[in-house]
């Protein structure tokens, strides 16, 4: 017999388990390779061509080098390479395929069983994250997306196959059932973000190994992050989205017009200001 969409996409009992216990699931091969292949497509000709699409991406000035496939040049540092290869904001806004799979019915199928209720949608974003680049240190993805009730639930697809050489995620089990942590501000040579909610007492980060096309599902709650890209020859490219419950009552006003799943804008109420760490503590990205 063969299987539907809605059929093949029913997670199993213990799937659901292992989302109650740990906060995070990964779905395996949910995107196909020739989907995932167009839109590394389009995104690597945005980073070879290198100019800015305001408000989306923002990268600094380059030299055009024949080898693109040379990542790092003599003498060039960490920072650099994330300013040549910054993260794209919101593609789904300008991209067809980004709101394509922001818009999987797929992805919706999966969220439907893990929130329990319909869920819409409030961000895309592309990472690079070619060899040397940084990572970011631990955080919630809440404290940024200011989801209430409730929280958010994140959709990071690999389009690279991830793991910890390349700078893949790390997440702690368990963490979604705390409270929105206040982070401390750390320098950390390996990560392009100042701030860092560490690791509570008792719980323990632990690698989210991916293939290429898989979608790990994480709540909103759970303390994650990633390191420095190692590796000397392997990108760690992948597409990130974010949705909420369609019967939350407010997000941060930044990820305004939220979607439903036919792609039509709903109106939710602006959180208040800042959350509950308060404006102090938002890196200068959340007001881009």
């Amino acid at each position: 017999m063969v299987s539907t969409m809605d059929d093949k996409w029913t997670l199993t009992a213990e799937q659901m388990q292992q989302w109650d216990r740990d906060g995070f699931l990964i779905v395996k091969g949910l995107f196909e390779a020739p989907q995932l292949a167009e839109l590394q497509a389009y995104f690597d000709g945005v980073a070879e061509k290198g100019e800015t699409i305001e408000g989306y991406w923002t990268p600094s000035a380059r030299s055009k080098r024949e080898d693109s496939s040379s990542i790092l040049l003599p003498g060039e540092a960490a920072d650099s390479i994330l300013k040549r290869y910054p993260r794209f904001l919101q593609p789904h806004r300008i991209h067809e395929l980004s709101r394509q799979m922001l818009l999987d019915a797929r992805v919706f199928r999966v969220l439907d069983q893990l929130l329990g209720e319909p869920a819409v949608a409030c961000q895309s974003m592309f990472y690079f994250k070619p060899p040397g680049a940084k990572g970011q240190a631990l955080h919630q993805d809440n404290f940024y997306l200011e989801v209430e009730p409730q929280t958010c639930i994140a959709a990071w697809t690999a389009v690279d196959a991830a793991d910890a050489e390349n700078g893949g995620l790390f997440v702690v089990p368990g963490t979604h059932r705390l409270d929105t942590q206040c982070p401390e501000r750390a320098e950390s040579p390996d990560s392009f973000t100042s701030h860092l909610v560490n690791t509570p007492k008792g719980f323990k980060a632990v690698p989210a190994e991916m293939a290429s096309g898989d979608v790990l599902f994480f709540n909103g709650q759970v303390i994650h992050g990633s390191g420095m890209n190692r590796s000397q020859t392997r990108w760690r490219r992948s597409f990130i989205c974010h949705y909420m419950p369609a019967t939350s009552r407010c997000v941060s006003r930044y990820y305004f017009p939220v979607l439903d799943r036919e792609g039509n804008e709903v109106t939710y109420e602006q959180s208040a200001a800042g959350g509950p760490c308060g404006m102090e503590w938002k890196p200068s990205s959340y007001r881009e």
